[in-house]
């Protein structure tokens, strides 16, 4: 299956490239911009790929706030009028979104169909998103993901590490609750799902897709601290002693099991994708 990825340099976009060989074209900004919509669709309207996976993505949380309709443009209208030139040729259209789709409310792990509510810009775009490309009425997935971790771009594991250079206790928010998802692990059911959508017409679905276990973002970094043998010190904190500009969810667990139900696709141990990025990092 040929498979033209939007994103190059992003963390999914980056392992894309890595675990779908030569069967994976990967276009970054200077090839296709989000930031202009009708030129993405145009870019699938003349593709020769038999499948589409977005990777790309407006992902300053914080920034969003004040830049909610550039935000949109690229997590809203983008992957809309990229999903009606997919269904315009009947091609697979993957589209990768957020937990901030949810209020973060409660401590049961959100389901597909749950009520979505934003907390912020951010969430707000790519809500906007996932209504485009599900209204496009094409072949599609949208796969909601957490915490994206990977040994590239920028993410918690490689600011832990930073961090550790210098210091050897850090205060880290222990009251919000989610899956850790190394990148790698998305690209690969990225395609699983892309591979598995061929050659259906007009099915698709919103699913889920996280690591396992949740944690904390504290028990997250201890972990890292952990496996990396590091002697820092973690004290867990409230969210609320560390403002920042857009709410994060305080509850950003996932329940996957409709993504597994019907492509096979199962939770991996973020543990043991930490394991595998920490050693890339050290070569």
């Amino acid at each position: 299956m040929a498979v033209l990825v939007f994103g190059k340099t992003g963390q999914v976009a980056t392992e894309l490239a890595r675990v779908g060989g030569d069967d994976v074209v990967c276009l970054g900004r200077a090839e296709a911009d989000l930031a202009d919509p009708d030129a993405c669709a145009a870019i699938i309207r003349d593709t020769d790929a038999t499948g589409v996976i977005n990777a790309a993505a407006y992902t300053a949380v914080d920034k969003a706030e004040d830049e909610e309709a550039l935000a949109t443009v690229i997590n809203g209208d983008a992957p809309a009028a990229m999903a009606r030139a997919a269904a315009e040729r009947g091609l697979p259209f993957v589209h990768i979104s957020t937990d901030y789709v949810f209020d973060g409310s409660g401590a049961k792990p959100w389901l597909p169909e749950d009520e979505t509510a934003p907390l912020g810009a951010y969430g707000r775009s790519k809500l906007a998103g996932e209504r485009g490309v599900v209204a496009a009425g094409g072949t599609f997935a949208i796969l909601r993901t957490s915490w994206v971790f990977s040994s590239h771009g920028s993410n918690f594991v490689k600011t832990m590490l930073r961090l550790a250079e210098t210091k050897d206790h850090l205060t880290i928010v222990e009251d919000q609750i989610g899956g850790p998802t190394e990148a790698g692990d998305i690209a690969r059911a990225c395609l699983a799902v892309a591979r598995g959508l061929s050659g259906a017409t007009g099915q698709g679905g919103i699913y889920h897709f996280s690591g396992r276990p949740d944690v904390s973002w504290a028990d997250f970094a201890r972990e890292i601290f952990a496996q990396a043998d590091l002697k820092v010190s973690v004290e867990g904190i409230p969210a609320s002693a560390y403002p920042t500009k857009a709410k994060r969810p305080g509850n950003s667990r996932m329940d996957c099991s409709s993504l597994q139900a019907s492509f096979g696709v199962t939770r991996p141990d973020w543990r043991e994708s930490l394991g595998r990025v920490l050693a890339d990092l050290s070569t």
